[in-house]
């Protein structure tokens, strides 16, 4: 299946499908991880026809996403003499194609990039959308650039060597998607007893592709896909991105927000119930004790959405609809921070 992603400048698609042969009249990069270069490098190797095939491998996991690697990345891309018609090649994660986006975006002023997701994750959202970027200590991707790929290739075999918390971690970001945009496919994760990741990639992939074809660079719409990811990104700091994965901090974050509007009459109690039956059910987490409230509270303002010191919450508006808030009071906030002591 092919998706495209329609934009102003630099459209390009999004291809759900086996990994066809590739081939390019010059240099390629391969920016992987350790893990993921074990498994699958290989593989990927035998798909690819170029000049001349550059590796790089970094360790995995998101406490490695920061400036220092992306400087380690650099390094080895001059050392390999890369031009500006050089390919990067993102293989991996949401951490992988973030990084990889962001040295495509500032090597010699701008370079093209693929991305090749490994992961469910990423898959269903961090590779679709141009977003790069890396975390520093004041919090996640707050230093980055919005980079679109050439094309994306989510080839479901990656999937076969996962473990169940990562598969679970990529359902998380799907159910954020239905939950904001389409009532009948959170219906489908309430019936489902196997899943199909074709079908959810796909329907993934779509609802992304449409969102950012609409608002490539977040001045609207396209901030609704971080629904539950204001507390998300808190908790990842506050746990040094050590804890939890990224999915299984936006569950705990959705059902922050759920408490949350709640309280502001958005969602009905019901509701709220019945996402985090959702969630429970396919093994995320729910619960997060936080250590200091205020500490909590004031993180939120190192949120890229929040403006004018005010702190923009994205919450749902009943299941399959959604709202941004700017004015909800502090001790209203500070309540449903509470319920988490």
């Amino acid at each position: 299946m092919q998706i495209p992603v329609n934009l102003k400048d630099n459209s390009y698609s999004v291809f759900v499908s086996n990994l066809p042969n590739l081939e390019f009249n010059t240099k390629v990069a391969i920016i992987s991880n350790d893990k993921i270069a074990k498994l699958h490098l290989k593989y990927l190797k035998s798909k690819i026809k170029a000049d001349e095939i550059v590796i790089y491998t970094i360790p995995d996991g998101e406490q490695y996403k920061n400036l220092n690697t992306i400087e380690q990345i650099l390094n080895h891309l001059f050392t390999h003499k890369l031009d500006r018609k050089s390919i990067l090649i993102s293989f991996g994660g949401g951490v992988i194609s973030d990084m990889v986006g962001f040295c495509a975006s500032i090597y010699q002023r701008g370079i093209e990039f693929i991305n090749i997701p490994t992961t469910l994750l990423a898959m269903v959202d961090a590779s679709v959308g141009g977003k790069t970027g890396v975390n520093n200590k004041f919090g996640k991707n707050l230093i980055g650039s919005f980079y679109q790929p050439k094309a994306v290739y989510c080839d479901k075999y990656f999937l076969s060597t996962l473990e169940q918390r990562e598969m679970s971690a990529g359902i998380a970001e799907a159910i954020k998607m239905a939950i904001m945009f389409d009532k009948d496919f959170f219906k489908y994760f309430q019936t489902s007893k196997e899943p199909n990741y074709d079908e959810i990639i796909a329907k993934c992939v779509q609802i992304k592709a449409d969102i950012v074809s609409q608002d490539e660079k977040e001045s609207g719409i396209r901030a609704v896909l971080n629904y539950g990811h204001t507390f998300a990104h808190v908790i990842e700091m506050q746990t040094n991105y050590s804890k939890y994965l990224h999915g299984e901090a936006v569950a705990i974050g959705m059902n922050m927000a759920n408490d949350l509007a709640v309280k502001i009459g958005a969602l009905s109690q019901n509701e709220k119930d019945l996402i985090k039956q959702i969630l429970i059910k396919f093994n995320l987490p729910v619960k997060y004790k936080i250590p200091d409230i205020q500490a909590f509270y004031e993180a939120f303002f190192l949120d890229k959405k929040s403006q004018n010191n005010k702190i923009k919450f994205i919450l749902p508006n009943g299941i399959g609809n959604h709202q941004i808030c700017s004015n909800i009071p502090k001790e209203v906030v500070l309540q449903t921070l509470r319920l988490y002591q």
